[in-house]
């Protein structure tokens, strides 16, 4: 991987059209099967937070879903399955890589809390020269966040060897390509780790999820607001 970077050194790339695409595969087992992006946090569908967020800073939007009723979720935004179901979150990636044929910001449906401003941090980096895809650091067993990630084209061959070769591994072709990470400390500009990249997988975690949206609203000593999107 390419050391971590501060956006700033990535300004001046080159300009590119990128899809956001919103990544709503899985069969939510831990939510009983339920389709846990259209639940609602503090009112809104999860999924129309994370379209946008995507929106706000890419040039087209897709949705890889193998939902029968996806097509519905988002009029006017492109829906397209798995190439090659079956095979997780990496499968995801492949897909949404397959179908823009170029590159991608992707963000996992049940992400309430990211935002614009990351996306085009994250943007800005992943199209620097020399860099195939960026990804943000976090404290996550994995260290960095995968599924709210940039992927440049250079991405989709070497996710097809790993899946051929049986590792499905969402990480699995880091070593192939060239990785930039966004730092921790430019990440934590952006809010507090553990909630932006916060995943809602459980009731529990919805009721969280509104608990850490409340939060961010509560009136600081200055009649303020917190700043972070919700």
């Amino acid at each position: 991987m390419i050391a971590p970077h501060d956006v700033a050194d990535a300004r001046a790339a080159a300009v590119t059209t990128v899809t956001g695409v919103i990544l709503a595969g899985g069969r939510a087992t831990r939510y009983g099967g339920t389709a846990k992006g259209l639940e609602r946090v503090a009112g809104r569908r999860i999924i129309d937070r994370v379209a946008d967020a995507l929106r706000a800073v890419c040039d087209d939007l897709l949705l890889v879903a193998n939902d029968p009723d996806a097509s519905s979720w988002l009029p006017g935004v492109r829906c397209a399955p798995d190439v090659l179901p079956g095979l997780g979150s990496l499968g995801g990636i492949h897909a949404a890589l397959a179908h823009a044929r170029g590159p991608v910001l992707v963000v996992a449906w049940d992400m309430p809390f990211v935002t614009a401003p990351l996306l085009a941090d994250l943007r800005a980096l992943g199209t620097a020269p020399g860099v195939d895809a960026s990804v943000p650091e976090s404290d996550s067993k994995r260290g960095v966040e995968p599924m709210c990630a940039y992927y440049g084209a250079a991405c989709l061959a070497p996710i097809e060897r790993r899946l051929a070769e049986g590792d499905r591994r969402v990480i699995a072709f880091y070593g192939d390509v060239r990785v930039a990470l966004l730092g921790v400390e430019a990440v934590a500009r952006h809010g507090d780790p553990a909630r932006l990249f916060m995943n809602v997988n459980t009731p529990d975690d919805l009721a969280l999820a509104e608990a850490r949206f409340a939060e961010a609203y509560v009136s600081t000593t200055d009649g303020g607001r917190d700043r972070q999107e919700a």
